[in-house]
C-alpha cells in the first residue's frame, strides 16, 4: 500500500508540474499541439464506451490507453487489428501484440499508420492573370502520420500494476515551395517525428470490482513547423470502473456483467472534459456498448458490440465494431479483429 502511494504522488507531482509548463487555466488552448492523430480513438471497444477505457482496457487494447492494463490479460498472447474510417477521406489503421511472460511481466509492440487521402497541392497565384488566386500543381506525395513502439507492463502486488509505452512519432506533410528570393524558390519537406512516452497505473482498493487508474499519454519534447513550436497532444487521464453487477446481485456469474466507466481528462489543448461508458457482457460472447464524450466540439454518443466467437484449436477470436456520432460529419465507423491463445 505504502509503494502505491508513492506512485500515485509521482504521477501527480509529474502531471501538475507539466501542466503548470504547458496548459493555461480557464482557456480552451485550442490550436496548441500539433500531431492530433494520437488523439483519435482507434480501438472499436473503447470508442464504443465514449474513449472511457483509462480503469478498464486491459491486454493489448490498453497500450493505446494506460499500459498498466497490460498484465490484466488472460491468455499467454493476444493481438488485434483495427481500421477506423474517420471523415474527411482519412483512414487509420492499426495492430498491436502482448506477450505474458509471467512474474517477468508483459510485454507488447504496435504500429499506427494513419493515411490522409488525396490531397491537392495548391498555393499563391504566380500571376496577375491567375483570376483565381491561387494555382494547383498536382496531387501531393509522401502525406500520412505514424506510430510504433513497444510496450511494457508489470503486476507490483494482486492489487497495483504499473506500465509504459516508448513510441517513435512521426507526421509528413509533403512538399511546400520556400521562396528564397522573389525569383527563385526551392522546395521544403514538411515532416517531423519524435519519440514519446506513455506511463500509467491501476490499483483496485478491494472494493468489489471497483478500480482506480491514471495514465499520462503522448509526453515528448516540442516539435518546431516553420516558425511555430507546439507540443505533444499531451493528455492526463484519471479513470474509475466496475462492475455494478456486484451490486445489483452480488452472487452474479462472472461470465455476465455490467461494466461503468468514467475517465476525467485534461488534455494540454481543450479544457477539461468526462467520458463515461457501459458495457453489458452476456456470458462472456456478446458485449453490447455504448458511450458519451462531453465538452467536445464534435463528438458525442457512441455505441458498439462485440461477439467473441467459440474456441477453434485453443484460440479465441473477437470481432469488434464501434460507431461514433460527430457533429457536422458524417459518423465514424471503426471495426477490430482480436485474436488470444
Amino acid at each position: 500500500m505504502k509503494r502505491f502511494f508513492i506512485y500515485v504522488i509521482i504521477l501527480s507531482v509529474g502531471m501538475w508540474s507539466a501542466d503548470s509548463l504547458l496548459a493555461q487555466v480557464g482557456m480552451k488552448k485550442v490550436g496548441q499541439s500539433t500531431m492530433n492523430f494520437l488523439q483519435v480513438g482507434v480501438i472499436p471497444g473503447a470508442s464504443a464506451m465514449g474513449e472511457a477505457y483509462t480503469a478498464i482496457g486491459t491486454g493489448c487494447e490498453s497500450i493505446f490507453f494506460n499500459p498498466a492494463g497490460l498484465p490484466e490479460m488472460d491468455s499467454r498472447f493476444a493481438a488485434i487489428m483495427s481500421t477506423t474510417q474517420w471523415f474527411a477521406d482519412i483512414n487509420y489503421m492499426v495492430g498491436a501484440l502482448a506477450w505474458n511472460l509471467g512474474n517477468i511481466g508483459t510485454v507488447g509492440l504496435s504500429l499506427l499508420s494513419v493515411d490522409y487521402g488525396d490531397i491537392i497541392w495548391t498555393g499563391l497565384a504566380e500571376s496577375p492573370s491567375d483570376i483565381l488566386g491561387y494555382r494547383e500543381y498536382g496531387m501531393v506525395d509522401n502525406v500520412g502520420a505514424y506510430a510504433f513502439g513497444a510496450s511494457y507492463g508489470r503486476r507490483i502486488t494482486n492489487q497495483f500494476s504499473i506500465g509504459g509505452n516508448v513510441r517513435y512519432v512521426g507526421q509528413q506533410l509533403g512538399e511546400s515551395k520556400f521562396w528564397v528570393n522573389d525569383t527563385t524558390s526551392t522546395l521544403k519537406k514538411n515532416s517531423e517525428s519524435q519519440v514519446a512516452f506513455d506511463m500509467g497505473i491501476k490499483f483496485y482498493p478491494g472494493l468489489k470490482s471497483f478500480r482506480l487508474a491514471m495514465s499520462i499519454r503522448n509526453f515528448g519534447p516540442s516539435i518546431k513547423y516553420e516558425e511555430i513550436t507546439a507540443t505533444l497532444p499531451l493528455t492526463f487521464a484519471v479513470g474509475v470502473a466496475m462492475d455494478m453487477m456486484d451490486l445489483i446481485v452480488p452472487d452474479h456469474s462472472r461470465d455476465n456483467s455490467l461494466l461503468l466507466s468514467a475517465d476525467f481528462i485534461h488534455p494540454n489543448n481543450y479544457t477539461e472534459r468526462v467520458n463515461v461508458g457501459l458495457e453489458y457482457k452476456l456470458i462472456r460472447m456478446l458485449s453490447l456498448r455504448c458511450g458519451y464524450q462531453s465538452n467536445t466540439d464534435l463528438a458525442g454518443f457512441s455505441a458498439g458490440i462485440g461477439v467473441t466467437l467459440p474456441s477453434v484449436g485453443g484460440r479465441n477470436l473477437e470481432v469488434g465494431y464501434s460507431y461514433s456520432e460527430f457533429n457536422i460529419f458524417d459518423g465514424v465507423n471503426r471495426f477490430s479483429l482480436k485474436v488470444a491463445l
